[in-house]
C-alpha cells in the first residue's frame, strides 16, 4: 500500500464546465483510458471526489473516468444556501450527464456513488445508466429499521453543525481525523488527502476552512433524511449493485442494512469496512465493481 504522502490527483485528461444556474458553474473532469467503458463518480456528504481517487484511480487503465463534486463541495465555489437540496441535485445530476453525452459522445454509463450521493440518481428519471454501483446507501425499510436511520440522521446533522471548521494547516486538519473514528480504518494517505480535497484557504489565507461549508453539510443531511423512505429499489431500470459496510461492525456514520431480501439489487459488503469503505479497503471495492461489470459485460 502506498505510504502516507503518496496519493497526489493527476491532472485531468479534459475538463468541461457546466453552468447548473445563473450562479452556479461545476467542473467536470475527465481521466483514464477515453476509449474505455464509462464510469462516472460522485461523493458523499461534505467531501469531495478527488478524495476518492484511491479508489476510482484503480479503474483509470481500461476505463473512462468522470468525476464531478456536488454544489458547494470539493471545485466549486460557495452558493446561495436556498439552492443547498436534494431536488436542486438531481437537475444538477441529470445536467450534468446529458452535457457529458453532448461534449464527448454519447456512451454506456456506470454511475458510482458513495452514501448520500447515492439517492440522486435513484430519485432522478433518467434512464441514462446501464448500471449503477452504489456504496453503503442510506436506504431503509419500512419499520424499525426505518425509525432508526432517521433518528441517526438527525443525530448526524447536529454533530455536524458543531464540528471544527477552520483550521491553522493542512497538517493539523490531518492530525484531527486521526482522533475521529469514521477515519480509523482508511488506508495510509487518505487522511492528507482529506486535507488537500476538502479545505481551502480563506479570504484572507491565514487558515483553512472546509469547502463545504459545515452548515450546508448538515442542511443537506436534514433535506436528504425526508427522502430515504421515498426510494423504492424495485423500480430501478438497469442492473444495480449495492455494496455496503460490514453490518457486524458498529456504525460510524449511518446504519448499514442488509438489502439481500432486495430480488432486484445485487448486494454484497466488504468485511471489516465501514461506511469510508472505498478509502478503507479501495482494492476490493473495486473488485467487486469489476465482477459485478463483468457478469453484464459492461467492463
Amino acid at each position: 500500500m502506498t505510504t502516507e504522502a503518496e496519493w497526489e490527483v493527476p491532472e485531468p485528461i479534459s475538463t468541461c464546465d457546466v453552468r447548473l444556474d445563473d450562479y452556479t458553474v461545476t467542473t467536470v473532469r475527465q481521466h483514464g483510458n477515453a476509449s474505455g467503458s464509462r464510469l462516472l463518480f460522485c461523493h458523499g456528504n461534505g467531501l469531495a471526489s478527488d478524495l476518492y481517487y484511491p479508489f476510482w484511480s484503480l479503474f483509470a487503465d481500461d476505463c473512462e473516468l468522470f468525476v464531478y463534486d456536488i454544489r458547494n463541495h470539493g471545485w466549486n465555489t460557495v452558493n446561495r444556501p436556498n439552492d443547498h437540496n436534494i431536488p436542486t441535485l438531481i437537475h444538477d445530476h441529470d445536467l450534468i450527464l446529458d452535457t457529458i453525452d453532448h461534449v464527448y459522445g454519447c456512451k454506456p454509463t456506470i454511475g458510482v456513488f458513495h452514501s448520500l450521493s447515492t439517492i440522486i440518481p435513484l430519485l432522478s428519471f433518467t434512464e441514462h445508466y446501464s448500471a449503477m454501483v452504489l456504496f453503503d446507501p442510506p436506504l431503509c425499510k419500512p419499520g424499525a429499521s426505518q425509525v432508526e436511520l432517521l433518528a441517526a440522521a438527525e443525530k448526524e446533522a447536529g454533530k455536524i453543525r458543531r464540528r471544527g471548521h477552520r483550521f491553522r494547516s493542512r497538517e493539523e486538519f490531518a492530525d484531527f481525523l486521526r482522533y475521529i473514528p469514521a477515519f480509523a480504518r482508511v488506508v495510509p494517505g487518505v487522511r492528507e488527502l482529506m486535507a488537500v480535497t476538502t479545505l481551502r484557504r480563506t479570504e484572507y489565507g491565514e487558515e483553512y476552512e472546509l469547502r463545504c461549508p459545515r452548515e450546508y453539510e448538515a442542511q443537506l443531511m436534514d433535506y436528504a433524511r425526508s427522502f430515504f423512505p421515498l426510494i423504492d429499489l424495485e423500480l430501478i431500470s438497469c442492473p444495480a449493485k449495492i455494496i455496503g459496510a460490514d453490518p457486524t461492525l458498529p456504525y460510524s456514520y449511518l446504519p448499514t442494512f442488509d438489502f439481500s431480501d432486495v430480488m432486484k439489487v445485487d448486494y454484497d459488503f466488504i468485511p471489516e469496512a465501514t461506511h469510508f469503505l472505498q478509502l478503507e479497503r479501495p482494492e476490493e471495492c473495486a473488485a467487486a465493481t469489476r465482477e459485478f461489470l463483468s457478469r453484464h459485460n459492461l467492463a
